[in-house]
């Protein structure tokens, strides 16, 4: 057995850093990360899932790189697994778990840092669901520094490369700062008038609904789609299919950036003959969502549901 790949998650803000050892399980998966360190992300916590901690990683691979190793149910998992997910995630499970679903683990926290975990965790949650302070995750090998940078994917067409530029430079400038836009949309300024009767929750509720599946199913899914040989003439059309009205709703809500993005995408889609340029597109775009998606769930007014508990099928 190799030496395994120990890397370090650390949150400065609260002061606390664990250790974790990447494992063989998903030996291609952990390799995507241990290549892509070290970075910083927003740290976000499960809303419905339970005590699970997730960020989005700048690693391309994992919306479409095939896992060897699955679980049937990760809430049977050791506290500290780390898993790998499509949706561009790196979570870690640092206690109970409420949602069966399959999952794949790369690796685990040290059992001495177990305690740390949990204490990040309720650190987080509190961050998410009340004071709306962002927390920032820092990867990085356990021998190496800390660092940031995003990847940066090209394509053979001028044009093409030119507007994956123009993504990789705007995800860069939101990543672990809030996007001007959002923090206007939480705080009610609405160009639009979106929002019936000057109402701002429906507006933030109805934006989270559709940025989540862009950037995790539409734009996720086509670069799997890619990857499993769905033929380029099919690929356009799903594209056409998948981001042209969730783009054009984001854009009316006030995430004029989105549409305008997504107006490019569509004018490129049908002059799209290279697989690899589709790929590095689509991949940027669901970056770019993700990371959106990301900073919408830490905005999102959670607190203002606190009245309303889980009661017990008894009751």
């Amino acid at each position: 057995m190799t030496n395994p790949k120990r890397v370090e998650i650390g949150w400065p803000g609260l002061g606390i850093t664990v250790t974790a050892e990447l494992d063989e399980r998903n030996a291609a998966l952990a390799q995507s990360l241990w290549d892509a360190l070290p970075y910083r992300s927003l740290q976000g916590h499960a809303l419905v899932a339970g005590h699970h901690l997730y960020h989005v990683a700048p690693v391309h691979g994992l919306l479409h790189q095939a896992a060897t190793y699955k679980v049937e149910d990760r809430r049977f998992e050791p506290d500290g697994t780390i898993f790998a997910s499509r949706l561009q995630h790196l979570g870690i499970k640092y206690g109970e778990l409420t949602e069966p679903m399959p999952a794949t683990p790369i690796g685990k926290i040290l059992p001495s840092d177990l305690d740390s975990l949990v204490e990040a965790g309720h650190a987080v949650w509190e961050a998410v669901y009340t004071t709306k302070k962002p927390v920032i995750a820092e990867v990085r090998r356990a021998d190496g520094v800390s660092g940031h940078s995003l990847p940066r994917l090209t394509a053979a067409d001028p044009v093409t490369d030119a507007l994956i530029g123009d993504l990789h430079a705007e995800t860069e400038r939101i990543w672990l700062e809030p996007p001007q836009e959002l923090v206007d949309l939480h705080e009610g300024r609405i160009a639009s008038g979106a929002g019936s009767f000057e109402t701002v929750l429906t507006t933030v509720l109805f934006v989270n609904g559709e940025t989540r599946p862009l950037g995790y199913a539409s734009y996720g899914g086509l670069v799997r789609a890619a990857y499993e040989d769905m033929s380029m003439e099919a690929l356009r059309h799903m594209a056409r299919l998948l981001i042209a009205v969730p783009g054009e709703f984001l854009g009316y809500c006030g995430l004029e950036k989105v549409w305008a993005f997504t107006q490019r995408v569509l004018e490129r889609v049908d002059r799209l003959d290279d697989r690899d340029d589709f790929v590095a597109l689509m991949a940027h775009m669901a970056l770019y969502v993700n990371c959106l998606g990301g900073w919408n769930l830490h905005l999102f007014p959670w607190q203002l549901g606190d009245h309303l508990r889980r009661v017990s099928a008894s009751a």
